[in-house]
Parts: structure tokens; C-alpha cells; sequence
């Protein structure tokens, strides 16, 4: 045991005297970031250049809820009588040309009535049940 540990001993030795007998690196040029930035000082996000109006300002895109991606349209018509239940405003989206299913698309009133405590209620009463919050053109269709 006493050899194998004179052993590495030496061997780190060695790999040591070997390491320091290389060039040292020199220091990389690092050319400044106000540089590369040009004119665009600030991070914007893409939602925000989408949108942008004639004067520079950003006019907000209005986000909607989307409950749905049933195979059967049977089920969407529960889930909107549910809603209906609810007092909660939703319209049948039609189904796209991909069939990635039925989809429900909330009113922005009903979007207040919906909190994440109803919305898990509803995903515990109908199985193949989803939600998602993008932008009111639609669902998009699968690629």
C-alpha cells in the first residue's frame, strides 16, 4: 500500500513538472459588448417587437384562455355546459385541419372567473383535459 501511494506521489510529480513546461496561455482580447450592440441598448422581447405601432410604442397583443384538446365532440360540449354551469363565457373554436382536437376559447371575462383552483377541478372532472394561455388568433395546428 505504501508503494502504490509513492507511486502517485510520484506521478503527480511528474504530470506537475510536465503541466509547467507548457507556453501559458495568454489572455484572450475581449472586445467590448456596446460593440456588437449598435443603436439597441436594451432587451426587448419578441412579443414586444411583434406589436410595436407607427410611433415606437408597444400596443399589448391580447392573450386568451384555451380549454380543450378533446378527440370527441361530445366531451367539449360538457366541459362548455360546465362552463355554462360556471357562469363562464366560452365559444367552440373550430376544429383545425392538423385534428389536434376540440378546443373552448374563454371570454376575457370568464378568464377572471377561472383561477387555477377551478381550472384543476375541471382537469380532475374531465380527463384529456388542457389549458393554455396564448394569443386570441388561435390554436395552433400540430406540424
Amino acid at each position: 500500500m505504501r508503494w502504490l501511494f509513492l507511486l502517485l506521489v510520484v506521478l503527480n510529480v511528474f504530470y506537475y513538472v510536465w503541466h509547467q513546461q507548457e507556453a501559458p496561455l495568454r489572455a484572450k482580447d475581449v472586445t467590448p459588448l456596446s460593440l456588437y450592440r449598435g443603436s439597441q441598448q436594451d432587451i426587448r422581447l419578441l412579443s414586444e417587437t411583434a406589436g410595436e405601432g407607427g410611433r415606437g410604442q408597444v400596443v399589448p397583443r391580447q392573450q386568451c384562455l384555451f380549454l380543450g384538446g378533446f378527440s370527441e365532440e361530445d366531451s367539449i360540449a360538457r366541459l362548455q355546459q360546465r362552463l355554462v354551469a360556471m357562469k363562464v363565457n366560452a365559444q367552440s373554436v373550430p376544429k383545425d385541419a392538423a385534428g389536434s382536437g376540440y378546443w373552448l376559447a374563454v371570454a376575457p371575462d370568464g378568464q377572471r372567473l377561472l383561477g387555477d383552483q377551478q381550472l384543476q377541478n375541471l382537469s380532475k372532472e374531465f380527463n384529456e383535459l388542457k389549458h393554455k394561455i396564448m394569443l386570441c388568433e388561435g390554436v395552433a395546428p400540430a406540424q
